[in-house]
């Protein structure tokens, strides 16, 4: 079984528009289909290595008793209008290890934005929990992105 699920869209913006959205964490709150994400702390980030706090809803998905809690998105990657992904440091010491992110492609129609969500380099005591997110919730994001960026976010 593959430990990566990739899924992608082309959204009628530029990669900058879309960038935006990502980098924000109030950005991630606004797109994410999986109905966790309930708010956030923090500032747009500018740099891999840097942190923003997401506050999570885990009883949306139904499947563990976890209730709220916190976790704090650390980006890995950061290439302005291009890649950015993070990992979660949350309540599990060390961090599981899984990643989220989004590599944008220019296209004539736009930018074809690619979702990935790779658990390959996590800790092999929880590999056997992966996908948490599937492929279905990564497309319904990525909808959710495209009308997003083109109902004019960030709104001030």
């Amino acid at each position: 079984m593959s430990e990566r699920i990739e899924v992608s869209r082309v959204v009628p913006a530029g990669a900058a528009e879309v960038f935006a959205v990502l980098r924000d964490p109030e950005g991630h709150v606004a797109i994410d289909a999986s109905g966790m994400l309930q708010g956030s702390d923090g500032r747009p980030v500018e740099a891999a290595g840097e942190s923003f706090v997401v506050h999570m809803d885990r009883e949306a998905l139904g499947d563990l008793p976890m209730g709220k809690y916190d976790v704090e998105v650390v980006f890995t990657r950061y290439e302005p209008d291009t890649e950015i992904a993070w990992t979660i440091h949350g309540t599990i010491k060390p961090p599981i290890g899984h990643v989220f992110g989004y590599r944008l492609e220019p296209v004539a129609e736009g930018t074809r934005v690619v979702s990935y969500y790779d658990w390959s380099d996590a800790a092999p005591e929880w590999k056997g929990i992966f996908p948490v997110i599937g492929e279905s919730s990564l497309k319904a994001t990525l909808g959710i992105l495209d009308r997003t960026v083109r109902r004019g976010y960030p709104r001030g």
